[in-house]
């Protein structure tokens, strides 16, 4: 049974390279990649916190774009735990009456649709059975989900993601793709997940190719692939145990 360690990673590179992301106006992005056409897609899960709220906000103001007051919203909610408040809201530049109550009417809603914490923050990973449970409800989906799942150096969950929903393929899952949230995260090193809807465990070769391009993409940002594991309506299997990572 493989187990999981997270030595040789360097924090200072990803805090390097997390500097160097910045948020493109939301006008210079191609439509597939922008909030609306992307959740229409792929689902909300596949979103990161800024666009989010960038749907929350629809639009910007006159000389800040709708992307920048999304990414001041969402580090304010980091901040503050997501719990905004109207008067801190209303403090950024671009948040009006409207859009700060609608920001918070979002919150109460999912505390209260979602009082039951699904637990999965903080749940520590030591090895391939200890992801099962936070992958079920994808194990018997129709169409391939890829999930990433971000881990700080004690092997502890930060956050889990789908990235990509449908065929598998490298153009689809691209290492910005799946490291651009695992770099916000500060995470020391990550878990990829993916269905079967087939039902077999036999790793194909593009799931073979994929996982050793994301390894090295992984290698070179300082951030772990520490397993790639393929999961049924059955059963799972790890790449890392077949000897493929």
């Amino acid at each position: 049974m493989a187990t999981y360690t997270c030595s040789g990673i360097k924090p200072g590179n990803r805090n390097n390279l997390s500097g160097r992301i910045s948020m493109k106006k939301m006008r210079d992005l191609p439509n597939h990649d922008r909030p609306r056409e992307k959740l229409a897609s792929r689902g909300a899960e596949a979103l990161t916190d800024v666009e989010l709220v960038a749907l929350l906000l629809g639009r910007g103001v006159k000389g800040r774009d709708v992307s920048q007051i999304a990414g001041e919203v969402a580090r304010y909610l980091k901040e503050n735990g997501g719990s905004p408040s109207y008067k801190e809201l209303l403090a950024i530049e671009g948040v009006g009456a409207a859009k700060a109550c609608e920001i918070m009417a979002s919150f109460e809603l999912g505390r209260r649709y979602l009082a039951d914490d699904d637990g999965v923050a903080g749940s520590r990973i030591t090895r391939p059975d200890d992801v099962l449970p936070l992958v079920s409800e994808w194990r018997d989906r129709k169409q391939e989900y890829f999930l990433c799942i971000t881990l700080n150096g004690a092997g502890e969950v930060i956050e889990r993601r789908v990235v990509t929903v449908g065929i598998l393929n490298q153009s689809l899952v691209h290492p910005r793709e799946v490291f651009a949230e695992a770099i916000t995260d500060r995470a020391a090193s990550v878990i990829l997940v993916h269905n079967h809807p087939s039902g077999t465990l036999e790793p194909s070769s593009q799931d073979i190719g994929i996982t050793r391009q994301l390894v090295e993409a992984g290698s070179i940002l300082g951030i772990r692939v520490l397993d790639h594991i393929i999961i049924t309506k059955k059963s799972h299997v790890s790449l890392r145990e077949l000897g493929h990572l």
